[in-house]
């Protein structure tokens, strides 16, 4: 039986209501212009492989590769060394359930910035309920 990797921590998972159709969000998360309107600046290109920046303000350019693309239903990137975010889509009436994951999480492990993950998760938790509240306000206006 495997019981896992003790270390881990549980990914970061958000779902959110949009009142706006799939191929709306979609743009909102799987387009340069999308993300940025929202969530960083960045070089993003919804092609499985290619190696992009998102622009982290103090943090730097945080280095990307995009890994599964389905559209309009699932994108999923690399962000920095060890994380990886997911965001699935999924229509309902004129309306789309989004849910984030952000996964990569151990205890054990410090991010490229020399924090600890345990103390990072707990700050990306928080960030993504107001990041997620604006893309909310972006696809809403």
């Amino acid at each position: 039986m495997n019981i896992g990797n003790r270390s881990s921590l549980t990914d970061i998972r958000r779902t959110v209501r949009l009142n706006a159709p799939i191929d709306q969000a979609w743009k909102a998360v799987a387009t340069s212009e999308g993300l940025a309107a929202w969530f960083m600046p960045n070089d993003f290109q919804p092609i499985v492989g290619h190696r992009f920046h998102l622009n982290a303000g103090p943090f730097g350019m945080s280095p990307c590769e995009v890994t599964e693309i389905n559209p309009p239903h699932r994108l999923s990137f690399r962000w920095g060394k060890d994380w990886v975010l997911t965001f699935e889509l999924k229509e309902i009436a004129n309306q789309t359930d989004l849910t984030l994951i952000h996964s990569g999480w151990d205890m054990d492990k410090e991010t490229e910035f020399g924090e600890r993950h345990t103390i990072v998760r707990d700050r990306m938790d928080q960030g993504w309920g107001k990041l997620l509240a604006s893309l909310k306000d972006y696809l809403e206006v």
